[in-house]
C-alpha cells in the first residue's frame, strides 16, 4: 500500500460471518499500510441478547455451513449440540465484548490490535470448535488466562467503572458507525474517516486476500 489506510472493522463476537472473516481480517492487520481499527457494534448484546432457541438454532447451523464452505473455518459437532442445543443457552455477545474491551485496555499501546484480535479469535473458537459457551463469563475468563492476559481476566471478571463505560461507548461507536454508514449488518469494513470513509464491499472478506488487499490499496 502506499500510504496508511485507515480501516475500522465492525463486529460482533457472536456472528458466524465474522468469525469466518477471522482469515482475512489477520492477514489485513499484518499489512503495513493498514490500520485496523476493531469495533464491536453490539449485536446481540443487551437488549439484542436472548435465550436460545430451536428456531435460532436452524437458521444459525444453516448459514455455519454456508459460511465454512466460503471461508474454511471450521463448525463442530461439539458446538451444534452443546452451544445450539443448550436447552439453558443464551446468545449474548455482552460478555465477550467487554472482555475485548479488558484486553484494550490493558494491552500495550503497540499490541493492542494485535491482543484483541488473539483474543477475540480464542473466544470464537472456545464456542464453534470447543463448543463452549462463550456468552459464560467463567469460560471467557479461562479464555483469557490461558493466553497469559491475566490481568485483563481479573478485570473482566470484577469490571471497574472505567472498563463498563469504555464498553459502553465502543459499542456506541460501533453502531453509530453502522447508522452513519447505512450499514445493515456485519462483519463491514469501513476505509477512511470523516466525510471521505466508505464501505468496502463485506463479500470480499471471503475471497481471496490479495483481491481485498488490493481493493483497499485502491481506495
Amino acid at each position: 500500500m502506499a500510504g496508511a489506510v485507515s480501516v475500522t472493522w465492525l463486529f460482533d463476537p457472536l456472528c458466524g460471518w465474522c468469525y469466518g472473516a477471522a482469515p482475512a481480517i489477520h492477514h489485513l492487520a499484518g499489512q503495513a499500510g493498514a490500520v485496523l481499527d476493531p469495533l464491536p457494534v453490539g449485536l446481540f448484546a443487551g437488549s439484542g441478547a436472548f435465550p436460545m432457541n430451536d428456531g435460532f438454532a436452524r437458521h444459525a447451523w444453516s448459514a455455519d455451513q454456508r459460511i465454512a464452505r466460503l471461508s474454511g473455518q471450521p463448525f463442530t459437532e461439539a458446538y451444534r449440540l452443546k452451544v445450539l442445543g443448550a436447552a439453558a443457552g443464551r446468545v449474548d455477545s455482552g460478555p465477550a465484548t467487554l472482555a475485548l474491551t479488558a484486553v484494550r485496555l490493558a494491552a500495550p499501546a503497540d499490541e493492542v490490535v494485535t491482543q484483541e484480535l488473539a483474543a477475540l479469535e480464542a473466544i470464537q473458537r472456545a464456542r464453534y470448535v470447543d463448543g463452549l459457551d462463550n456468552a459464560d463469563r467463567g469460560v471467557i475468563a479461562g479464555v483469557l488466562d490461558g493466553l497469559g492476559m491475566a490481568a485483563a481476566a481479573a478485570r473482566f471478571q470484577a469490571p471497574d467503572p472505567a472498563l463498563l463505560a469504555a464498553d459502553r461507548a465502543r459499542i456506541a461507536a460501533g453502531r453509530e458507525a453502522m447508522r452513519r454508514m447505512g450499514v445493515r449488518g456485519v462483519p463491514a469494513l469501513i476505509l477512511g474517516k470523516g466525510a471521505g470513509a466508505r464501505l468496502l464491499d463485506a463479500g470480499q472478506l471471503f475471497g481471496p486476500t490479495d483481491a481485498l488487499v488490493a481493493a483497499i490499496a485502491a481506495a
